[in-house]
């Protein structure tokens, strides 16, 4: 664990959060001017410029916020994406503005809600107060269910609501985990807040309440796995995507879904550290295992498009939770490429499916097809990220995944048929699907789009790079977590 040192060395943390939540404040009261984008992606990349500075600082640590390995690798991959996201969202909500699916007004509320939405994700990431890493979650949740809104149409308010309830009770639960959490903390470290630092709830799990602890972890499962999109509480997923502007999908998708799973296994390496508790791989393993197969099979019944990737995130989280179940440094190695990997690639795949749906006019599958004509850039973009997505080499997820593999075939060869079998349904439905989007005559409307596809083939990019090669210090960063994930 990390020694304490001055808050002054969290100068980093701080920025990395406080940058986003003023960016949010200030797009809040300045009128929506055709600037407004500038000013978003201006404080994402100040935000990513704090997260990279994270590196040349000491870790550090106090009873409220922490910074170590493990969130230093998913605050850097949250504003990277969260950066080239907003370069996406310049052109993307410009088009929509146009065309009239939102008013002048909405600009200024969606690039306001954009940065508030980053800055609670940091805030999650950066506490070590579990309470206050519940409050990050909370915050994000409640800026999600606006902006998956905001388009005000019957189905996308359905949408929202839905999100709300579900989110909410998931959120609820958490939150009663972290009170018997913090039940189970008080004995050992005392009133207030110690008993909530999760640095030191890890230090002394030993000497912690194993039934406490055990049913603590019960209720962060359900909480946070609502969040996650696991199955069988997924409900709200689908919806949001189909509903919500494109770059939140690739925000929920890429990033929330992380750090949700982010704070359920912040919950697992306290009961690690206590052998009487309840055994959480088996839980994790069983759930991830069904998010798989469940999702695999629903791919060939979905005729939109938004929809479709959203299982598509179901699945990839499942194999994410299922390599976390598994356990030691192989296939914790394996979850946390697998979550970089799917990160820059599933946001990506928003970024191309973003500006089909405005070339085309429809999210439906019947009205996108010969695209490899009509869209040839953004052909190549979607075709490249499917294949990704889908496991294929040389990218980064066939690595992650064929690590996955080989570790269940070594430890439970009867888990890992169940798993290939579900990574080999997904691939070809998302084949089938790919095939019926870039062949053949080009169907329906097929409007002109003039948008950067930069962010699309960064990401791509970067996936394609982290398949062939990743540097000796990045490797090396990868397995210090996965050993401190146990």
């Amino acid at each position: 664990m990390v020694e304490p040192l001055p808050i002054s060395d969290f100068i980093g943390g701080a920025m990395v959060v406080g940058i986003p939540l003023a960016m949010a404040l200030l797009l809040a009261l300045l009128p929506s001017r055709g600037w407004t984008p500038l000013l978003n992606c201006l404080g994402s990349a100040a935000t990513l410029a704090a997260a990279l500075g994270l590196l040349r600082q000491p870790q550090f640590h106090n009873d409220i916020f922490i910074i170590d390995d493990f969130n230093i690798y998913l605050l850097i991959l949250n504003s990277f994406v969260g950066f080239t996201t907003s370069l996406f969202s310049a052109s993307y909500i410009a088009h929509e503005i146009a065309s009239g699916k939102l008013t002048l007004p909405m600009l200024r509320f969606y690039h306001a809600m954009y940065q508030a939405l980053i800055g609670a994700m940091s805030l999650a990431l950066v506490a070590n107060d579990m309470g206050l890493l519940w409050v990050g979650l909370e915050i994000a949740t409640l800026v999600t269910v606006m902006m998956v809104g905001i388009y005000r149409t019957p189905a996308a308010i359905e949408a929202a609501w839905k999100y709300f309830i579900l989110g909410s009770v998931g959120i609820a639960l958490a939150f009663f985990g972290t009170i018997l959490l913090y039940l189970a903390g008080q004995g050992a470290l005392g009133d207030g807040l110690p008993a909530l630092a999760w640095n030191r709830l890890h230090q002394a799990s030993a000497s912690l309440d194993p039934a406490l602890l055990s049913l603590s972890f019960v209720f962060f499962v359900v909480g946070y796995g609502t969040k996650i999109g696991l199955v069988p509480l997924h409900a709200w997923l689908p919806d949001a995507h189909a509903e919500g502007p494109t770059p939140i999908s690739a925000v929920l998708s890429g990033l929330l879904l992380n750090v949700a799973l982010y704070a359920l296994l912040r919950c697992k390496m306290i009961l690690a550290a206590n052998l009487q508790t309840l055994q959480t791989a088996p839980i994790l393993m069983s759930m991830g295992l069904a998010s798989v197969l469940f999702a695999a099979l629903m791919l060939y019944r979905r005729h939109d498009i938004k929809r479709f990737f959203a299982y598509s995130s179901i699945e990839q989280m499942g194999l994410i939770t299922f390599a976390f179940g598994i356990g030691g440094p192989l296939a914790n190695l394996a979850g946390l490429l697998q979550m970089t990997m799917h990160s820059l690639t599933k946001s990506g795949i928003f970024f191309a499916v973003g500006h089909v749906v405005q070339a085309k006019g429809s999210q439906q599958f019947q009205d996108v097809r010969g695209l490899s004509m009509s869209h040839p850039v953004l052909a190549w973009g979607l075709a490249l990220g499917v294949l990704a997505i889908a496991g294929m080499p040389p990218f980064g997820i066939f690595m992650s995944e064929f690590l996955l593999v080989t570790t269940t075939f070594a430890r439970q060869p009867l888990l890992a048929l169940l798993l290939v079998s579900g990574v080999l349904v997904a691939f070809a439905a998302l084949l089938l699907r790919l095939q019926q989007m870039l062949l053949g005559e080009p169907s329906g409307v097929n409007r002109p789009i003039e948008a950067s596809t930069l962010p699309l083939f960064a990401h791509l990019a970067l996936v394609l790079i982290g398949g062939l090669y990743l540097p000796a210090p990045l490797l090396h960063w990868f397995r210090q977590v996965a050993l401190l994930l146990g």
